[in-house]
């Protein structure tokens, strides 16, 4: 839009000229005091936290379930005595995890299998147990973790109910025969990912032609469950905790060969802020975090009923009994 200037005339000139002095110097305070804290060190996560403390800082990286797991995690340690804050969001491990070593954070939920393979980009491990047994040997001296949940949240082969039953489908096994008929959904990187097209191919036999492969950007979200549905792929890589997938009536093959590496929730602590007391609580909700109560969970949060995360992590511990101290 233009800006029209037209001149001041009578006594309202050097009003408006003061008051617009005034604002100018209060801008020119607003913009030092910004280059002042550009300079020092505002991020929260750059400095070392508190190592030796008592009190916990829970934190989660950025998408609605590692929030909801988080604030479940600084709800049950609150009840079991500790002083808890949150820093929720943060972003992937390439930044929490170094927040973590250096106590800026003190505890995460985390996943099994791709904390495996960030600590360990070598390790072929895949099963729950080797994962598990994996992971003990991947933390090292700075991280800790408590006893894993039964719940993961992993990728799956996805197909429409109506697919499965024309072809009898049950595990990725059986989709392998009509490798020519389907069309695969999923981000690009599956294309090369061992745990993707190559890994499929490797040990069930699936094979999916490059023009037959359809890229869809949004992580196994909305727009990959959409073109599943609407009949624009066969089959789908989504996540099993996804609420989409009850919603729509879709069916997740059976991973036998284990293909996709477990990902049991897990926390992850800093082993100094790790307590016998500390895990005794986790370890409480761990027992109770199936994967069909994070599918509940995450109904909550990002179904209908946009439940934030804090007053739905409230509810479900509530819930399950995990609202009175552990023992």
């Amino acid at each position: 839009m233009k800006t029209t200037i037209t001149p001041l005339a009578g006594r309202s000139a050097p009003r408006l000229a003061l008051r617009a002095s005034k604002l100018l110097a209060a801008a020119t305070l607003l913009a030092v005091g910004m280059i002042l804290s550009a300079c020092g060190d505002s991020d929260p996560l750059a400095a070392d936290g508190d190592c030796a403390g008592e009190s916990l800082i829970v934190g989660s990286a950025n998408f609605p379930e590692s929030e909801t797991v988080a604030q479940v995690y600084a709800e049950v340690l609150r009840v079991n005595g500790f002083q808890v804050d949150t820093r929720l969001n943060i972003g992937s491990r390439e930044a929490y995890i170094p927040a973590l070593r250096q106590c800026a954070i003190s505890v995460i939920p985390e996943y099994t299998g791709n904390l495996l393979q960030y600590l360990d980009n070598d390790s072929t491990a895949t099963s729950a147990a080797d994962v598990e047994a994996a992971l003990a040997g991947a933390l090292g001296d700075q991280l800790a973790t408590a006893a894993p949940a039964p719940g993961q949240d992993s990728d799956a082969v996805v197909v429409t109910k109506a697919t499965a039953e024309r072809w009898n489908l049950r595990t990725i096994a059986d989709l392998a025969a009509h490798s020519a008929e389907v069309k695969f959904g999923a981000p690009a990187e599956f294309q090369e990912r061992q745990g993707g097209l190559p890994g499929l191919k490797e040990n069930y036999g699936l094979d999916i032609a490059a023009n037959n492969f359809v890229p869809i950007a949004d992580g196994g979200g909305p727009a990959t469950v959409r073109a599943l549905v609407e009949g624009q792929v066969t089959a789908a890589n989504i996540f099993t905790t996804s609420p989409a997938i009850a919603e729509n009536d879709l069916v997740v093959l059976e991973d036998p060969k284990h293909n996709f590496p477990a990902q049991n929730v897990i926390p992850l602590f800093n082993s100094a802020k790790k307590s016998d007391k500390a895990v005794a609580a986790l370890n409480a909700v761990s027992a109770k975090l199936t994967t069909e109560e994070l599918i509940e969970l995450n109904e909550a949060v990002s179904g209908s009923s946009k439940t934030e995360p804090a007053a739905a992590a409230k509810a479900w511990v509530a819930a399950q009994g995990l609202n009175t101290p552990v023992g």
